[in-house]
């Protein structure tokens, strides 16, 4: 009994330990971790962006609207989120012209699909459809649509396209 109770004292010990430096790393790295998700958020408004924004500007949480150097609105980016993915949450930062529907790239901000398959969602290939077309409209062929779907991912397919109907709905 003595040897038991040793041993529970003794994981006791271990695990609280393990639990102090995990909290300790975990509150060291949050706002590193934070940063970089902010600046990668950042950089992926400017690249859905028209051409010719000059500035950006938040209007609501997850929506931007890009000026023209004479302040003129010339497009917007939302963010699109879709949690039915193969592999989990596909979220997106999507473009829009200054129509707010028509679509002019997204990027990927979160995406844990199959290497190979449904990470073919940021090939120009696939990413490329989207441009020119109507946010709210989009479905793969297979569903009635206009966009061809990713070969033996075409359950990324349509969570990208139900993403970018998410990211106009917020326009």
């Amino acid at each position: 009994m003595k040897k038991i109770l040793g041993l529970v004292v003794s994981l006791t010990a271990i695990s609280a330990v393990c639990a102090g430096v995990l909290a300790y790393v975990n509150s060291m790295t949050a706002e590193p971790i934070k940063a970089t998700k902010a600046a990668d958020e950042k950089k992926a408004v400017m690249a859905v962006m028209p051409d010719g924004v000059a500035s950006v500007a938040e209007v609501s949480e997850g929506v931007f609207a890009g000026k023209d150097a004479s302040g003129k609105v010339v497009g917007y980016a939302a963010k699109g989120k879709d949690p039915s993915g193969y592999g989990g949450d596909i979220e997106l930062m999507v473009g829009f012209m200054a129509d707010k529907a028509t679509v002019v790239r997204y990027r990927t901000l979160v995406a844990t699909e199959t290497p190979g398959l449904g990470m073919k969602l940021n090939t120009p290939e696939f990413s490329g459809q989207f441009s020119g077309k109507t946010g709210a409209s989009l479905s793969v062929k297979q569903d009635g649509g206009d966009i061809e779907a990713i070969t033996s991912a075409t359950i990324t397919s349509r969570a990208v396209c139900r993403a970018i109907k998410d990211a106009s709905r917020k326009l």
